[in-house]
């Protein structure tokens, strides 16, 4: 080759240059980031759907999925042990004050079901009241045709056989949403066993422990005459193994179903009073129809990750999973039967988001 034209040598010379700088930028793949996220098995099925589309977006993102109880959830996150805690429940007040670099960021909003496996009956949407299931979980109502039952189902044939109730064996934030409904709807349960992701749960004869949400279907389902409180997320389940959803009683004296309506009607009512660090319960809101057992989903985060890349993949992803056009799509929230979070709360949560560091 001759090279005739010194400029053109130039250009070509320039040219290669160019390309061997810029090789190391076109191949340099973006540091991998691992993220664990455990805790809430509520909040699991949520974060498994919403895995494999973020990865798709993120491929340098490597999320894994627990579920392992909000307990567990709450302190391996406060333990540096996972990124993200998932939890039905906020820090207490106590545990806060320890803590005070911990974040509780909500995700969305989820409900809890009360479910039974009552023979004949399953396909009737019973009514039940704070109280009724705070006698039948220490054992003062121990027959499903219990006058007290009775009186909330005029016209049920109900039967003579002893409930079982079921209760959750691991820390869990179903178990304190479920028992927050019991503290504030009956005076003596809140005297005598109060709430928390563990309680000492009253010694019923017969009743049964179980393991997550998982465990608690499983529970009711191959015990007939079982009774248990289960997240909405597990709502397709249920109703796969055609068991009952019970009518709960709300603070206005109404029975209903959880759906996105009362669940709706219930935030609008609490989310005014949210405040900037967002722990709060939403249990037993005021309102005629505010359906009593909603709550936030929340993310227990330390504001001070382990490096730069760590928390600037958190703040994506969280940004990403409270946004309409991302993990509070509908898409997403129908799926597991949860609502999305208010355009206040998204504000507040994304205040929370950006002190990630």
């Amino acid at each position: 080759m001759h090279w005739n034209h010194p400029s053109r040598f130039t250009r070509i010379l320039t040219g290669l240059l160019a390309l061997a700088l810029a090789l190391p930028v076109l191949f340099a793949a973006d540091p991998v980031v691992n993220i664990l996220e455990t805790g809430s098995s509520l909040l699991y099925p949520l974060f498994n759907l919403w895995v494999p589309v973020y990865r798709r977006q993120h491929s340098n993102v490597r999320i894994t999925t627990q579920s392992t109880g909000s307990g567990t959830g709450i302190s391996q996150s406060i333990a540096g042990l996972a990124q993200i805690g998932a939890s039905d429940a906020y820090l207490s007040n106590a545990m806060e004050k320890m803590h005070s670099n911990m974040l509780n960021i909500p995700l969305a909003i989820s409900m809890q079901m009360v479910n039974y496996n009552l023979p004949g009956l399953n396909y009737r949407h019973l009514k039940l009241s704070g109280p009724v299931l705070a006698g039948i979980y220490t054992g003062s109502i121990r027959y499903w045709n219990d006058a007290r039952i009775r009186s909330l189902n005029p016209g049920v044939k109900l039967p003579h056989h002893v409930i079982i109730p079921v209760h959750r064996t691991d820390g869990s934030g179903d178990t304190f949403i479920f028992t927050q409904y019991l503290s504030f709807s009956t005076p003596s349960w809140a005297n005598q066993t109060s709430y928390g992701t563990s309680v000492s749960w009253p010694a019923v004869s017969g009743g049964l422990g179980a393991e997550g949400n998982p465990g608690m279907v499983t529970a009711i389902k191959d015990n007939p005459y079982a009774i248990a409180y289960i997240g909405t997320s597990f709502e397709n389940a249920i109703r796969r193994d055609r068991m009952g959803i019970a009518l709960l009683k709300n603070r206005a004296g109404n029975f209903l179903l959880p759906s996105a309506r009362t669940a709706d009607a219930a935030a609008a009512v609490m989310v005014p009073k949210t405040p900037r660090d967002e722990r709060i319960s939403l249990i037993f809101a005021p309102g005629r129809m505010s359906y009593p057992i909603i709550n936030y989903e929340y993310a227990i985060v330390n504001r001070q990750q382990g490096s730069a890349q760590t928390a600037a993949a958190l703040r994506q992803l969280f940004g990403w999973a409270i946004s309409r056009s991302g993990g509070n799509a509908p898409s997403f929230m129908r799926r597991v039967h949860f609502v999305p979070l208010p355009a206040p709360v998204v504000k507040l949560s994304q205040a929370q988001i950006a002190e990630i560091q």
